[in-house]
């Protein structure tokens, strides 16, 4: 029997990775939505597909993720994280499908020392984390099949960190970026990889859901370039030296490792590491 599945966001980095990942798949049915054919903030709107579609899961790939402008947008960051999360969930519960919904790094505040792990207290520094946590506890709830897959630092089919380095280095030899906050690079791929780990199981919960590893923002850029054999110079600077050039509204979180403990623990999966999805990436850029 085919499973029918409700993609929101699907123009997105995730979203297309998602669609990629299980193009030819004939027991996969997708009902690829965005914010043009669907609005997930518009709870009566969700219900109404997700009643005609019944389907097997909705991966919930839609966010508003520009973190500077959460910060004046607040009601539009509201709706479509917060807001768009809960109706999904209900949706969900309704016509007993199961949810996974993608969050984020920003759900913490940054400060600890080491990774942070699923039940480590979270407190977001920005709207953008805020209504992200927010939607968390919407999904934890009103959706009994629930998977919250929290990740960091994405990448893939669309405007991210590293076609911005490759776009800089087109017209310069030099580029100064942070050193001071960490994190793990993913990749769309590899996100999409551990969603599909889940989809098909009962493990419900709330998941970390990154590559292995951890690096600096400038020494991510370093490996964009190396592995584009672009003879850039990056200049390590702290969060308060480039704050100062290029001020921001939002508070980035200093440390944004997450530890995939409960990957790890309950189904055994493994990420590839960030430097391994970097180089794959790369080699489809070529």
């Amino acid at each position: 029997m085919v499973k029918k599945i409700i993609v929101t966001g699907c123009n997105g980095q995730l979203g297309r990775a998602v669609n990629q990942f299980y193009a030819g798949r004939e027991d996969i049915s997708f009902v690829n939505t965005d914010v043009d054919e669907l609005d997930i903030s518009n709870i009566d709107a969700v219900m109404t597909l997700a009643k005609e579609v019944k389907p097997y899961a909705i991966i919930n790939c839609a966010a508003y993720t520009a973190v500077d402008a959460c910060e004046t947008n607040r009601d539009l960051a509201f709706k479509v994280n917060t807001l768009g999360a809960r109706n999904l969930a209900i949706a969900a519960e309704e016509t007993a499908a199961k949810l996974i919904h993608v969050s984020t790094d920003y759900v913490f505040d940054g400060t600890k020392q080491g990774a942070y792990y699923e039940t480590d207290p979270t407190g977001p520094r920005s709207v953008y984390g805020a209504t992200k946590e927010a939607a968390e506890r919407m999904v934890k709830e009103l959706c009994h099949r629930h998977f919250i897959l929290r990740t960091a630092w994405l990448y893939g089919d669309g405007k991210n960190f590293a076609k911005t380095m490759l776009r800089i280095a087109e017209n310069n030899s030099k580029v100064r970026v942070v050193c001071d906050q960490i994190g793990t690079p993913t990749s769309t791929l590899e996100l999409t990889k551990g969603i599909d780990s889940l989809l098909f199981s009962d493990n419900y919960g709330l998941f970390h859901a990154t590559c292995e590893g951890q690096c600096s923002w400038a020494d991510f850029a370093k490996e964009v370039f190396r592995l584009a054999g672009k003879d850039m110079e990056v200049e390590y600077v702290t969060t308060a030296q480039y704050l100062a050039d290029y001020p921001q509204q939002a508070t980035r979180p200093a440390n944004s490792v997450l530890e995939n403990y409960m990957f790890k623990m309950t189904n055994g999966y493994m990420f590839a590491s960030w430097e391994d999805a970097i180089k794959e990436y790369m080699k489809t850029l070529v």
